[in-house]
């Protein structure tokens, strides 16, 4: 089948599973969009929100396609070939290259980490009070537990199901009064300032939704699926297959991301509707400043659901961070990386998963602020993506790497545009930073 007519058919959903059940063919990409409005995401949507009221709501109906693509490229990159993106550039190219965008990968996903552990305990305490340091050893040692004893297989249906916390942000909007038109308007007609404030929430924005980190974990949960179920291969070993995978990962992509940038513009709607209404100069700088913030304009049941949210989503979002770190450490020095293996039979890949988790818990301890740790995070994550697009854009041309699967031209066309986004993005972020510390 030619790669035109499967580009037309992969916009139709996949049939239903044996049991009738359309969730059950949802995955990978589900779960990584929704890992993608970790507490740190929220925080940033809160804060456009508070900030800027409806004026960014068109960001995220701009965001969508490209963020789909890079994802949907990413997947079928671990679909083709069998192993993840590190062990893909590792082919291509030097190493020092490749060990150098895995370092800061690593370095950005434990400040994430850092942060969304930070954010967790302090939504916990704002519900029930005691330690924050207590809550966020609690969650680090859960989630960790969780990853090394619990077969991959059954770990992945507790993440799907995590999913639906997301749902709090679009339950809190239709507890307040949000003006609808006004909204509808700001979605649809772009609204761009010149100013930096304006210009920097942008740029974090773009940067929330199109993470390396993500590009790590969705590729590489494409390998797990194809290890773990025996009729399965790499497609580059059973290219009869293709037709079926690329439908699925087209549709499971796209939902995942959709519902990623629904959640996020429910976060923005929100806040925009009762923060930014009220007047007062309320600053949110945390996803927990957010859900207080929120109780005496939009009741406690608001400030509830949103609390709830931030605590399911980091549950979602810490396995994403610390798993993207441990494939991409583990593919490039050539060591057994799965979830699905047990401790003993991958303890490298597993000590770095572990180490990943320890220190991100760690800078809770040490009096790193967290939208400090934040900021670091977002600055890293914009000098690995560009790159990082752009050499998988490269070698998912590659006929050595991706032999007759070579990208379609949809996904080359969206691809390219979304790299360069993202390089226009990330040049503004480190200009307008730089600005905000030269004025400051």
């Amino acid at each position: 089948m030619s790669e035109i007519s499967l580009s037309k058919t992969a916009l139709s959903p996949p049939p239903m599973d044996e049991r009738g059940n359309l969730f059950a063919s949802l995955g990978p990409g589900l779960i990584t969009g929704a890992a993608d409005d970790d507490p740190s995401g929220i925080a940033t949507y809160s804060q456009v929100g508070a900030q800027f009221g409806f004026a960014m709501l068109w960001t995220m109906l701009f965001s969508f396609p490209l963020m789909a693509a890079i994802q949907e490229i990413c997947a079928r990159l671990g679909r083709i070939t069998g192993v993840g993106v590190a062990a893909n550039l590792a082919k291509c190219y030097s190493k020092t290259v490749v060990r150098g965008l895995v370092l800061l990968l690593c370095v950005a996903n434990i400040f994430n980490l850092g942060a969304d552990v930070a954010a967790m305990a302090a939504a916990i305490q704002l519900l029930v009070g005691g330690k924050l340091l207590l809550y966020a050893i609690f969650f680090g040692a859960a989630s960790l537990l969780l990853q090394v004893y619990v077969p991959y297989r059954i770990y992945v249906r507790y993440l799907k199901w995590l999913t639906w916390a997301l749902f709090a942000y679009v339950l809190t909007a239709f507890a307040v009064r949000v003006p609808w038109t006004q909204a509808l308007r700001s979605t649809l007609v772009p609204s761009v300032s010149l100013d930096p404030e304006y210009l920097m929430a942008l740029i974090a924005v773009l940067g929330t939704t199109i993470s390396p980190y993500l590009f790590f974990w969705q590729t590489s949960q494409e390998v797990e699926d194809v290890r773990i179920h025996k009729n399965q291969s790499p497609l580059r070993k059973k290219p009869a297959q293709a037709w079926k995978q690329f439908r699925r990962i087209a549709f499971d992509t796209r939902v995942g991301m959709a519902f990623s940038n629904i959640v996020a513009f429910f976060i923005i709607l929100t806040t925009a509707a009762t923060l930014h209404a009220s007047n007062e100069g309320i600053r949110i700088q945390t996803a927990a400043d957010a859900a207080k913030a929120l109780q005496p304009l939009a009741g406690r049941f608001a400030s509830l659901l949103f609390a709830l949210g931030i605590i399911g989503t980091g549950m979602l979002a810490i396995p994403v961070l610390a798993g993207s770190a441990a494939y991409a450490v583990s593919e490039l020095f050539g060591w057994r990386a799965s979830l699905e293996s047990k401790p003993h039979n991958a303890r490298k890949f597993y000590y770095v998963l572990s180490a990943a988790t320890i220190l991100g818990v760690c800078l809770n301890f040490v009096g790193i602020d967290p939208i400090r740790a934040l900021f670091l995070s977002a600055v890293i994550n914009g000098i690995v993506a560009v790159p990082l697009m752009f050499l998988l854009m490269l070698i998912s041309e590659r006929p050595a790497i991706v032999g007759k699967f070579v990208l379609p031209r949809y996904l080359r066309v969206v691809g390219w545009i979304a790299t360069g986004v993202m390089l226009v993005a990330s040049l503004g972020f480190l200009i307008a930073a730089l600005h905000t510390s030269l004025v400051g």
